[in-house]
């Protein structure tokens, strides 16, 4: 299960990437811009008058990502190999992901230019095309590897732990591509940091691959519904319905805080811009202190309620984020108390959602008969980038209201006021999270868990006919 879980840590580190840097790095600050970030892709609300042009690229890619998530499900769900149904989608897209997000931030030109623009919007869908191939089977394996409630919970622990550690690796460009200007430019100093680490995720990635043989763990048949029957029997479940809805709240308001800390930092704190690897790494380790806690509070109290939990303090958190404009404290100050106050949440969200889906593909196998938990998976991967590409549209169409440029320029940063209003939109989806999630009927999934596994023990108890037949 540990080596299971340093995958995540490689494919979590490449979109952190995405999600930390794609912003800063092609619509760089007016403090970047003077430190020599060139202007690859032109800024402002130039598309309809209300979106940027990259905010309208990472939008548009959800549309290819539509139908390769259930398509990669599906064929992994069906696979015959006799390496697995998963491990060989992991392996071939291992590489071919960790070589486009490089690639992805590679523009051909150095100024604004349509060429640009083509070259990001084809490699932005080359790199979700290689994270739904590996990411999807990843998820299922959650599923499949974990036999029991203490099985999953360690396992989301583990996969939450090294997500963190992979979006905290994400960040620190911002603090040695700082220590490389002197004798590169500001860009590839940057790309250098992305080459690196796009090489320790590769490993990471590939490690699950050739270290794990998933016959051993694994006696689940290949499925023989097509796409279509299986997505909609997927979504058919309503417990699925509902969790879904929610956890898209939960990627928006995961990623606008990533994608916003550089500039809450930056911008509202008005602090140095490498701080916010430091910020991020503190509430990592301080999330991480609270991993132990959580599987037995699950026990307690449920999973359901923790989670619901876990929007409420990410709002609370997004609260004290919309006041650091209030002038009231040190900003240094507010980034320790919105890390403080986040980490918690963060613990409850990144462990527990995982598990849930776990729990819906296993009772909705029994129910169904038929084993579909790529399908599942895929749909929650579908959501985590649907709910980062809303958050992307968000985040740039609302961080840069207030400035006092022409909204065409080439200089467009975000204000105080816009990413004010990104504290207060962030908010709302986290309390319609909460809300949405109210109506998962936790108590529905684990009674049909449990009857499964009564079922089981009948079967494999001394005496029963299995048993006589097999002794036959």
């Amino acid at each position: 299960m540990i080596v299971f879980a340093v995958g995540q840590l490689g494919w979590s580190t490449l979109s952190g990437i995405i999600n930390a840097m794609l912003v800063t790095f092609y619509l760089p600050s007016e403090e970047n811009i003077k430190l020599g970030a060139v202007q690859f892709i032109k800024p402002g609300l130039i598309v309809f008058g209300v979106l940027t042009i990259l905010g309208l690229i990472t939008a548009a890619s959800r549309i290819f990502d539509a139908v390769t998530d259930p398509l990669i499900a599906n064929l992994s769900d069906r696979c015959k190999s006799r390496r697995g149904r998963r491990l060989p989608f992991m392996q071939i897209a291992a590489i071919p992901l960790s070589v486009v997000t490089v690639l992805l931030f590679w523009a051909p030109v150095d100024g604004t230019s349509p060429k640009n623009v083509v070259w990001v919007s084809v490699f932005i869908i080359l790199f979700y095309l290689f994270m739904t191939m590996y990411c999807t089977p990843y998820n299922a394996l959650i599923s499949e590897f974990g036999k029991t409630q203490d099985d999953r919970m360690f396992i989301s622990t583990a996969i939450s732990l090294t997500f963190f550690a992979g979006t905290l690796l994400a960040y620190s460009p911002m603090v040695f591509a700082g220590m490389l200007q002197g004798s590169f430019s500001f860009n590839m100093s940057y790309r250098i940091c992305f080459i690196v680490l796009a090489a320790i995720a590769c490993v990471c990635m590939l490690l699950p691959t050739f270290l794990l043989r998933e016959r051993d763990f694994v006696e689940t048949k290949p499925t023989g519904v097509n796409m279509f029957r299986a997505l909609g029997s997927t979504f058919k479940n309503r417990e699925f319905r509902v969790f879904v809805g929610s956890d898209v709240m939960y990627w928006i308001g995961l990623t606008l805080f990533q994608t916003g800390l550089p500039f809450f930092v930056q911008t509202s704190m008005k602090l140095d811009i490498s701080l916010t690897m430091y910020f991020m790494g503190g509430m990592t380790v301080l999330s991480a202190a609270f991993y132990p806690m959580v599987s037995g509070l699950t026990k307690r109290f449920g999973k359901k309620k923790l989670t619901v939990a876990g929007f409420l303090g990410l709002a609370l958190a997004y609260l004290i984020t919309a006041l650091i404009n209030v002038k009231i404290l040190p900003g240094a100050v507010f980034g320790v108390a919105i890390c403080v106050i986040a980490a918690f949440p963060m613990a409850l969200l990144g462990i527990i959602p995982q598990a849930i889906v776990a729990d819906v593909a296993e009772a909705d196998g029994r129910e169904s008969g038929e084993n579909k938990e790529g399908m599942f998976f895929a749909a929650r991967t579908f959501a985590m980038k649907w709910g980062q590409s809303i958050a992307m549209l968000v985040f740039t169409s609302l961080a840069i209201i207030g400035t006092t440029q022409d909204t065409g320029a080439n200089d467009i940063t975000a204000s105080p006021f816009g990413l004010r209003l990104v504290a207060i939109v962030a908010i709302a989806f986290c309390l319609v999270g909460a809300l949405l999630l109210s109506f998962y009927n936790e108590k529905k999934v684990m009674k049909s868990i449990a009857a499964e596994k009564e079922e089981t023990a009948e079967k494999t108890a001394p005496g029963s006919a299995d048993e006589s037949s097999e002794d036959a």
